[in-house]
């Protein structure tokens, strides 16, 4: 007997998508931005985005299906974000998983987005380690996490960003750079030509008596953006490319250096790093540096699926599945600040029970 096949749906920001996973395994996933329409605002506008999502889930969904070679009729159940995210973005895609599951008469799980995030990995790198140590690192979150089984067990913040996420520092140093949205893949493409001892920028959190796993990229922000205010009343140049390389080799830094100093720490042997700064060529290529001299295994995900995809809550909704998950109720709704304690986000029912 085959494994159920789950529909994962994902619109929490400006991204749609859906993704089909079975077993552990994954069998399409399709994807639609809006983000050229939000790039002229310089950031995600929320009422865009909802928009956006209304008129490209249903093709999304449609295109999944068709890469993966299925039907309607084959989907066994439905996962759906309903939180962490925009308000309105969330509603879009919780109002179609919702009538997709009741008309294909099918379970719907509700479950936290960042929880998506650490299960893509699975569908790269088999099950995940119990425990390991994951880095979460995104445009609006960044926390180090000790995680055992992703599915039961109530997941341990080790430390958590105390202001702007790392996704974020870049995105608002893009802009005061003069470079385009989104920020982190303009940072990494500029930096490519730059010099990362060139500009010296703090590691923020990192002295002896500073929590040891928390992260802070506010003052960062502000260390950069006072650079290039420098370079702009003196009337030279700013050396873009140096500040990005600059700025890069600082987050990847600190994260990277508090990573490995948790998995030691706990002794954990395995280092899972996430999120859409996961893409970042310098974070990766530090990570596994770092993982290496400490005796660490490193599992990233692809560049493609660390970016919000509708395979990563496909993922977790497949694990969910597996593990005996309550569906959600009727009436389940949506979390737009929903802290990360466990995958499902059913009010009643935060973890499947674990047998006696």
């Amino acid at each position: 007997m085959g494994f159920p096949v789950v529909l994962g749906i994902e619109s929490s920001c400006d991204e749609t998508g859906a993704g089909l996973v079975s077993g552990g395994r994954l069998l399409g996933h399709a994807l639609a931005s809006s983000m050229d329409e939000h790039a002229r605002f310089g950031g995600v506008v929320p009422e865009i985005a909802a928009r956006a999502h209304v008129h490209a889930l249903i093709p999304v969904v449609d295109s999944a299906l068709e890469r993966a070679g299925l039907r309607m009729p084959d989907i066994d159940a439905v996962a759906v974000t309903t939180g962490p995210g925009l308000s309105g973005a969330l509603q879009v895609g919780l109002a179609g998983a919702k009538a997709l599951a009741y008309a294909l008469g099918v379970p719907l799980h509700g479950v936290h987005h960042l929880a998506g995030h650490v299960a893509v990995d699975t569908l790269e790198h088999g099950p995940l380690p119990v425990p390991c140590v994951v880095l979460i690192v995104s445009g609006g979150h960044t926390s180090l996490l000790l995680v055992r089984d992703l599915a039961r067990d109530p997941i341990v913040h080790l430390g958590d960003t105390l202001d702007d996420a790392a996704g974020e520092c870049f995105d608002k140093v893009a802009r005061v750079f003069g470079l385009p949205y989104p920020g982190g893949p303009a940072i990494d493409r500029a930096a490519r030509a730059g010099e990362p001892g060139a500009v010296t920028l703090p590691r923020p959190l990192s002295g002896p008596r500073d929590a040891p796993y928390a992260f802070s990229f506010s003052g960062l922000k502000t260390a950069a953006a006072r650079w290039a205010e420098q370079h702009r009343v003196q009337g030279t140049p700013l050396p873009v490319a140096d500040g990005a390389a600059a700025l890069q080799e600082a987050v990847a830094d600190v994260l990277t250096r508090k990573a490995v100093a948790a998995c030691s720490a706990y002794g954990v042997g395995t280092l899972v790093v996430v999120g859409g700064v996961a893409a970042n060529s310098r974070v990766r290529s530090l990570a596994e540096e770092r993982c290496a001299a400490a005796g660490i295994t490193l599992r990233v995900p692809p560049p493609a699926l660390c970016t919000d995809n509708g395979a990563m809550i496909a993922a977790v909704g497949d694990l969910l599945v597996r593990a005996g998950a309550e569906a959600a109720p009727p009436d389940v709704s949506t979390d737009p600040s929903a802290p990360l304690r466990y995958a499902l986000l059913h009010p009643a029912h935060s973890a499947p029970a674990r047998a006696a």
